[in-house]
């Protein structure tokens, strides 16, 4: 039996335009193509497969191990977990990004031009499709679907399994077939600093069909401005419908 002192497997693939920061692990077998940037003190696990091209059947599907480097480019920041068999694409038009902190667990799937937020989840065997922006504190449950171009705004939860065709509002949880809001995520509410007051406030926002997609929110939201605002930065959204019984 070998041993080496490198946190690098000798027998990962780095291809011709990867950016490598300092304390990144790179377990065996795992092949990185540029362009990319690996940033400071990223953990990809073995056999993890980063920057192949968007699977878009109107762009080349270029070599990139070959030093033919095309497309947007994939970037997975600092302090980020890639586990064993996740596949990560590259972007057509933007860094495919795995934000600060997050953890992409193993066999899952983030598509070409996807944004994953900071301290985020996404749970063994998921897939997100295409163009799908994911915010901050998200958590996804294992073999969980998301349809291209979905928005899953921060601390939002969705149960395992479930098929997310719509887009999901702050700090909701989301399950079931077909997919309904069914609770508030007051744990992670708590998590992020907010109140018990707060977390009821949502909910009763929620129950009573008011998503957070247009017009002023109640006075009681005031400290989810930030989290609102980014929810409605990204135009026209679809939320997924309110189950008949919702809770914390």
């Amino acid at each position: 039996m070998s041993r080496t002192d490198s946190p690098v497997s000798a027998t990962a693939f780095i291809g011709d335009g990867v950016e490598i920061g300092e304390g990144v692990a790179i377990g065996p077998g795992a092949v990185i193509l540029g362009p990319a940037v690996i940033e400071d003190g990223v953990w990809i696990g073995a056999g993890a497969l980063i920057g192949a091209p968007p699977e878009m059947s109107n762009l080349p599907q270029n070599t990139a191990w070959t030093g033919e480097l095309l497309h947007a480019g994939v970037r997975i920041c600092a302090g980020a977990v890639i586990r064993e068999g996740a596949v990560i694409h590259q972007g057509s038009y933007r860094e495919t990004t795995v934000g600060p902190r997050s953890w992409v667990l193993n066999r899952a799937y983030l598509a070409h031009d996807v944004l994953l937020g900071a301290d985020s989840t996404v749970s063994a065997g998921v897939s997100v499709g295409g163009h799908c922006v994911i915010g901050d504190r998200v958590n996804i449950g294992m073999n969980a679907v998301v349809h291209q171009r979905r928005v899953i705004a921060h601390g939002a939860m969705v149960g395992m399994g479930t098929p997310v065709a719509r887009d999901v509002p702050p700090f909701a949880k989301v399950y079931g077939t077909p997919p309904r809001i069914a609770g508030v995520n007051a744990v992670g509410l708590q998590r992020a600093g907010f109140s018990a007051e707060l977390a009821e406030a949502l909910l009763h926002s929620y129950r009573t069909g008011d998503l957070l997609t247009e017009g002023a929110p109640a006075p009681e939201l005031e400290p989810l401005a930030d989290a609102v605002a980014w929810w409605r930065s990204h135009g026209a959204l679809e939320p997924s419908g309110v189950a008949d019984r919702i809770a914390l």
